[in-house]
């Protein structure tokens, strides 16, 4: 690798890597590579493979995904396992091809079975059935574990993948009906304050448990796992289990998260929960165990992460989707 490699930020525009693109920028990483959509169509093969064939990439960071809530997932089925099995297939075949060493896969915790043990380690991966309503896409990012796996097995390539916990920040979905539950209750709480509604609803009991980590933590963790040396990777990760946790090993309640919402929105109302409406799998908690073995841990509080989120979304409020 030469001194100032070349590294590929796929889905640069993206909640995730538009955090690696700050972070890599600051620390003055390398020269980074991106293309947006129009530029290159990831699901494109022919696209790929040229565009890989003459950029010369030291490193790739696989951020490029089609992702979105239950309503999205349900929907669309079809869309979100063909574009992600084609995005993912594309981009590491072609790194391999045209001899890139290094490359990180970005997945998701949606990985793991329904009803796998809490919280969950990486060794849940494959055993029990999926939550039915975003099956689809947990099946591509299984994929592309397993491709980055088999091309290590295969082919020596140093290609290693990261699963976050939910993730929250300056970027993120606020749309009213495809946005996850911390987007979602943010706008939510936002407009009933400027509304000065008298109670918001939220679905459900208010009881399951949820984790969160902030963008930029995930950023940093993956720039962590990325750099470290193959040796200590390799005495840290089983060869056939090569996907890493990252999340902060600690969760909170969907009524103590609409709390915190409420505080950082300045909501002042009526807090009510519509407990006939479904609360999903009653907990979900990543075991980060592997990780800070690995010498990483979060570092950005919940209320601090919300509070600079509401900042960014105020000062994006022209722009933020509304239907």
């Amino acid at each position: 690798m030469s001194a100032r490699p070349r590294i590929y930020i796929a889905g640069h525009r993206g909640m995730v890597g538009s955090a690696l693109l700050r972070r890599l920028s600051e620390m003055d990483a390398g020269e980074i590579v991106t293309r947006t959509r129009q530029e290159l169509d990831l699901t494109d093969q022919a696209a790929v493979k040229a565009f890989f064939a003459t950029e010369k990439i030291d490193q790739v960071y696989l951020a490029a995904a089609k992702v979105g809530g239950i309503h999205a997932n349900n929907t669309y089925p079809a869309d979100f396992i063909y574009e992600n099995l084609m995005i993912e297939t594309n981009i590491v075949h072609a790194a391999h091809m045209s001899d890139v060493q290094s490359l990180l896969f970005l997945g998701s915790s949606c990985i793991y079975p329904k009803l796998a043990e809490q919280p969950m380690r990486e060794d849940a991966l494959l055993t029990g059935p999926l939550e039915p309503t975003n099956e689809p896409y947990a099946i591509a990012k299984i994929t592309g574990i397993k491709l980055c796996e088999s091309y290590a097995r295969q082919y020596g390539r140093d290609y290693r993948s990261v699963m976050p916990t939910n993730l929250y920040g300056p970027g993120d979905n606020f749309h009213p009906e495809n946005s996850h539950v911390a987007p979602a209750l943010m706008r939510r709480f936002h407009e009933a304050a400027e509304a000065k509604d008298p109670q918001v609803t939220v679905w459900g009991s208010g009881t399951p448990m949820r984790e969160f980590l902030h963008v930029d933590d995930m950023a940093a963790a993956s720039i962590h796992v990325m750099d470290l040396d193959a040796k200590t990777y390799a005495e840290n990760s089983d060869p056939m289990l090569s996907h890493i946790n990252v999340g902060t090993g600690v969760d909170c309640t969907i009524r103590e998260l609409a709390e915190t919402m409420m505080a950082v929105t300045g909501y002042d109302g009526e807090l009510v929960f519509d407990s006939t409406k479904p609360d999903g799998t009653p907990r979900k908690l990543m075991d980060v165990t592997k990780l800070e073995k690995l010498g990483w841990k979060a570092s950005i509080p919940l209320k601090e992460g919300l509070d600079q989120t509401y900042q960014w979304f105020l000062s994006q409020s022209g722009q933020i989707k509304s239907v």
